[in-house]
């Protein structure tokens, strides 16, 4: 593909995507004036409608006859897109089976940013000898003047408010003469990081680490390098070298973390290191903020940048280096809309700019241990905490022999743990991925279960908001005074534990302790994340009670013991991930534990202590389970040997989800290598109101599944009301 177009009279119509779930293109036609290429983001009519767009290129559907063509209205005021960014936008769609409109959406997803910023306008005192008749000096106007005499220039709002006057009062003196008005350049939204700082001294291991990945950069190609090293080795330390080579060699960097209450530690430890905080692109950001950091990366001014998944898709145009912290991390799949996972992409990316990628983890995901065994990545691993900090010690608690007491959940040899961390004046965190304070709430009358309208899903009380909640659809109401069933008052009960009903329990056997709740409803961004950050290392808060938001990256000196409440939760269910994941997850967890000079300790209390998780958790064998997980998988043909894909057809109701899965799977091929499962029921049989069905295909790694799926599903229509979604590689089977 071409960057510029030509501009003679064969090409004046250029091809237009437009952030629509459509795959086409539209031509319109181009005045050779605005000298368009390939990534100019322009506006065009469509109807009645104005939209911005992107140029593709040179326009090519002849179907349309030159005269029918509609004009470009004008191109934007903003840097052209990439070519790397239209490639990974049709990259992404072709694997995704994802209207390429969909995908462009996200690459101009901050309309704002296309329009230059308006001017900053400040305000100094004018002089005397050019005021008018009407300068008449009052009260306000001399307070005005005083302002003025003695600080900086000022723009309107902040020179009304330290004086003490109204805007019109300004308006007023600006017309006499009084206030000169003066147009500067906007300030820079963004400091450049310093390359040259000193960081942290490093240990042999993660010196070595750190030269391989320096050289990867400096070699300006494109690689894949693992980072793989045991919580707590220093791993952030060792890519922060590698993005100070990317900033002398004048690039640009990325790195993506799963989690924004990740990002408090990180952005903390990331100035120390270069002196200022990066850039950070999440869904959170204030609009303004969004707008010029759009723009100042399209432009080069953010230097480096820090964001979740969606940050993939922004416009560096010098981009030098991608890391991709936590590289496992299921978050990392986007399940809504396009169903890419961002570290697979990110991998295309750099293939595409031609630079180097690391992906880091201290569990690193299957699929990236396969792509090392078969020499397609590279790898550097890190097997020691740095100083005399030690990998804590764990041990499995059988709750077959050591039950809780009935109505609690934490076992006797775990409640004693706790009181002897408290005693020694140290810190301890217990663990239970378990939003709200009960999965379950029932009528203690009739067994009636409190299900959410929309989904078949349980509601989920939580009850410091008062509220019963849906986790996937996000419904909330009250818990009704009635059961709806049996019409018994009162007669609700929660069954099983969530975070808060764990702390009601903390609350009674240790009542002197100070805790704290750490789940995704209580640190809802950024500012509340550094807040707990900030206690926790204070010594504010004596036990942690946290989901999987503090299962990663933080680093407190003096907690000592991590209990985790529930070690079987994530095994439940069909997912073909679901021994990794939770391998992951708690391996993560029990990370968090004796991170300085003093031991940790772990307990994982269990009803299955015989299974190869648990046997690997407790033996620190890595490898053990990664063989284990490898068998099974070779086994059944799955992920990463070979190839998955699933289909969800939803509709309003369940009539219409059926006759349309039915047609789907009557059309569906008979192909050597390709088996094709369902319709079923999709686990979460109703979601948002919508009926959904599930077909699952599997095949050999040699089958070009995108292939298949194009030539069976392309040919069907479907009623208006019916969607079909396919997920290539699913990581949620819900």
């Amino acid at each position: 593909m071409t960057d510029l177009l030509p501009l003679d009279e064969p090409f004046d119509r250029v091809s237009v995507l437009l952030p629509l779930p459509l795959d086409v293109a539209y031509d319109y036609k181009a005045d050779p004036a605005l000298e368009l290429a390939r990534g100019d983001v322009v506006e065009v009519p469509l109807g009645q409608r104005r939209m911005v767009g992107v140029v593709l290129g040179p326009g090519g559907d002849d179907a349309v006859a030159p005269e029918r063509l509609r004009a470009v209205f004008r191109r934007l005021d903003v840097p052209r897109l990439p070519r790397t960014v239209i490639d990974l936008v049709e990259w992404t769609a072709a694997w995704t089976l994802a209207p390429r409109g969909n995908v462009v959406r996200m690459a101009i997803s901050t309309p704002s940013a296309f329009e230059p910023p308006a001017p900053v306008v400040v305000h100094t005192a004018g002089p005397q000898e050019d005021w008018t008749g009407q300068a008449r000096l009052t009260p306000a106007r001399r307070r005005v003047l005083s302002v003025l005499s003695d600080g900086p220039a000022l723009e309107q709002k902040d020179l009304a408010r330290e004086a003490g006057v109204g805007p019109s009062v300004i308006k007023g003196m600006i017309d006499c003469g009084m206030v000169a008005p003066h147009t500067v350049a906007q300030p820079a939204p963004f400091e450049t990081p310093d390359a040259t700082r000193d960081g942290p001294t490093l240990s042999g291991e993660q010196q070595a680490a750190a030269e391989t990945l320096r050289a990867k950069v400096d070699a300006h190609a494109f690689s894949v390098t693992a980072v793989d090293g045991i919580t707590g080795s220093g791993k952030t330390e060792v890519y922060f070298e590698a993005i100070a080579a990317a900033l002398t060699a004048g690039r640009q960097a990325l790195v993506l973390l799963p989690e924004i209450a990740l990002s408090a530690e990180w952005l903390e430890r990331f100035a120390d290191r270069f002196g200022v905080e990066p850039a950070v692109w999440h869904s959170d950001l204030k609009p303004k903020v969004r707008r010029e950091t759009w723009r100042a990366v399209a432009e080069g001014s953010v230097r480096v940048l820090v964001g979740a998944r969606s940050a993939l898709f922004l416009p560096f145009a010098e981009l030098g280096l991608i890391v991709i912290d936590e590289e496992h991390e299921s978050a990392y799949k986007q399940e809504d809309g396009v169903a890419y996972h961002a570290r697979d992409m990110a991998v295309v990316r750099a293939r595409l700019e031609g630079i180097p990628i690391a992906l880091v983890s201290a569990t690193l995901s299957l699929e990236t241990v396969e792509n090392v065994r078969q020499g397609r990545y590279g790898a550097v691993h890190l097997t020691a905490r740095p100083g005399s900090a030690t990998l804590p010690e764990v041990a499995l608690i059988d709750l077959r022999k050591h039950a809780p007491e009935r109505g609690t959940f934490l076992s006797p040899p775990l409640v004693e743990a706790v009181q002897r961390t408290l005693d020694e004046g140290e810190q301890a965190m217990l663990f239970l991925n378990r939003r709200g304070y009960a999965p379950l709430t029932l009528c203690r009358t009739c067994g009636h279960r409190l299900e959410c309208p929309n989904c078949t899903a349980w509601l989920v009380e939580h009850r410091l908001l008062g509220r019963l909640v849906c986790h996937h659809c996000g419904l909330s109401a009250r818990l009704p005074k009635q059961c709806p069933s049996c019409e018994a008052e009162d007669s609700f009960v929660a069954s099983g534990p969530g975070v808060e009903r764990l702390a009601e329990e903390v609350l009674v056997r240790f009542p002197d302790a100070r805790f704290q709740l750490a789940s995704s409803d209580t640190l809802t961004g950024p500012d509340k994340a550094a807040d707990f950050v900030r206690s926790v290392r204070a010594r504010e808060v004596d036990i942690i009670i946290g989901t999987q938001v503090v299962a990663k990256g933080h680093n407190f000196p003096w907690l000592t013991l991590v209990g985790v409440v529930d070690a079987d939760l994530g095994l439940a269910g069909g997912d073909l991930r679901a021994s990794e994941r939770t391998y992951q997850l708690l391996h993560q967890v029990s990370g968090r534990a004796g991170r300085a000079e003093r031991p940790g300790r772990v307990l994982l209390q269990t009803h299955a202590p015989e299974t190869p998780v648990m046997q690997a958790l407790a033996a620190g064998d890595r490898e053990s389970f990664l063989q284990s997980e490898i068998d099974q998988r070779k086994a059944a043909g799955m992920p990463p040997y070979g190839r998955l894909a699933g289909i969800v057809i939803s509709a309003p109701d369940a009539d219409r989800a059926d006759a349309a899965a039915r047609m789907v799977a009557r059309a569906a091929p008979r192909l050597n290598g390709v088996t094709i499962l369902g319709p079923a029921p999709a686990p979460i049989t109703m979601l948002r109101g919508r009926h959904r069905r599930r077909l699952l295909v599997k095949a050999g790694r040699q089958v070009n599944v995108q292939q298949v799926l194009r030539d069976w599903l392309a040919p069907i229509k479907l009623e208006t009301s019916v969607r079909l979604q396919v997920d290539v590689d699913p990581y949620s089977f819900m």
